[in-house]
């Protein structure tokens, strides 16, 4: 479950907008000496130095508040901000607050869940149909798992196992053409083990030779099923365009083996 639902909603959108306040802050000076004239309009609009800044932490609230802003009475919300900052006490206990707050978790919790299953409904099914009828193209070739590949160029160097770290240039879309990850978003290449990558890839590089270019459709069994993160989302079939440029040698006696990008490629195994 997200961070959002595992968290108080609202105490984290306060959090952010503090933090993204603070950050302002810090900065403000340096800003003012570079912008005189900007500065200067920005302080017209208010009548203090107060009421600039508390627009500014209230702009960031309301931003992360912005998510379920349809869902809470505003009045409601403002009073109990103004009420907080006075120092009036609560019209809700400390236990009857929390209630609330579960109360309000658990409807999030229910409405997440619903949309995210019926989303992952929509995308086996659209990929069950993209992938029936990609396998009939000239040139698509479909191994016993599912895994469908074309071979865009071969190339001549040694085949890779599973156990092998691998280097490769690679762009990851859905099958609507959504550009979700790609190697030069890393650096321009990519260094992992193949066998902490997900099995359509594992299965997939071995495939290839040295200096190959494939195109890999994945379906969603051979890449995250359900749990596909944010962008790729749950039941996705995807498209990989992968460019293998080489297999790391084994790493030296008593030398731990580790992948080179900082981030992780969008194919590693979450």
């Amino acid at each position: 479950m997200t961070q959002f639902l595992r968290k108080t909603l609202i105490a984290t959108a306060v959090a952010g907008a503090m933090t993204v306040a603070g950050a302002a802050f810090a900065q403000a000076p340096a800003a003012g000496a570079a912008a005189p004239a900007a500065n200067k309009a920005i302080n017209a609009k208010f009548k203090t130095e107060k009421e600039k800044y508390g627009y500014l932490v209230g702009t960031k609230v309301g931003e992360n508040l912005a998510q379920i802003k349809d869902e809470v009475d505003q009045a409601a919300l403002v009073a109990a901000l103004q009420d907080s900052l006075k120092g009036v006490k609560p019209k809700l206990t400390p236990d009857e607050l929390n209630q609330v707050n579960q109360e309000f978790m658990q409807k999030h919790q229910a409405a997440a869940m619903a949309k995210r299953a019926e989303e992952a409904k929509k995308n086996q099914a659209d990929g069950d149909a993209f992938l029936a009828k990609n396998k009939t193209k000239a040139g698509v070739k479909t191994t016993a798992s599912g895994l469908q590949y074309e071979v865009i160029k071969e190339g001549t160097g040694a085949k890779p196992k599973a156990t092998d770290t691998v280097k490769v240039e690679y762009r990851g879309t859905k099958i609507n053409g959504e550009e979700f990850d790609a190697s030069d978003k890393h650096g321009g290449s990519a260094t992992f083990p193949l066998n902490g990558v997900i099995p359509g890839w594992t299965e997939g590089v071995q495939l290839m030779s040295v200096g190959s270019k494939y195109k890999f459709f994945v379906p969603s069994k051979l890449a995250y099923g359900e749990n596909g993160p944010g962008p790729i989302g749950p039941n996705a079939t995807l498209i990989f365009d992968v460019t293998l440029v080489g297999i790391e040698p084994p790493a030296a006696a008593g030398e731990a083996k580790t992948p080179q990008p900082v981030d992780k490629p969008a194919a590693a195994k979450q």
